[in-house]
């Protein structure tokens, strides 16, 4: 098929223009990531989101997240934004959390 200088033209001026085009904010995937699969362990040691301190449950299924092998109920996805910008402050809250679920388990 034999293709004409013009069309490759009016082509090349098309995706000239495009490429041309206001600089738009390129959104970033979040690294946390929720997960589907719903934990029926009852041995989680918050009973409140570490993001917000609402109780878990309180708007609907919490929201399940991992980071670095620490799973985090966070109390809905609208939390996950915040979740991301420190998740190093609130894994560390359920580190502690379990810590001191460990320690009442051994008296």
């Amino acid at each position: 098929m034999k293709t004409t200088p013009g069309i490759l033209a009016i082509a090349s001026i098309a995706l000239l223009t495009a490429s041309c085009g206001e600089k738009t904010e390129t959104t970033v995937e979040t690294p946390a990531v929720e997960t589907t699969a719903v934990s029926t362990d009852d041995t989680y040691p918050m009973k409140t989101c570490p993001v917000s301190g609402e109780e878990l449950g309180s708007m609907g299924e919490p929201v399940i997240v991992e980071h670095e092998g620490t799973t985090v109920k966070l109390c809905c996805k609208s939390c996950i934004e915040d979740f991301n910008a420190d998740p190093e402050k609130y894994t560390a809250m359920v580190k502690e959390a379990e810590t001191k679920q460990a320690r009442s388990r051994e008296r």
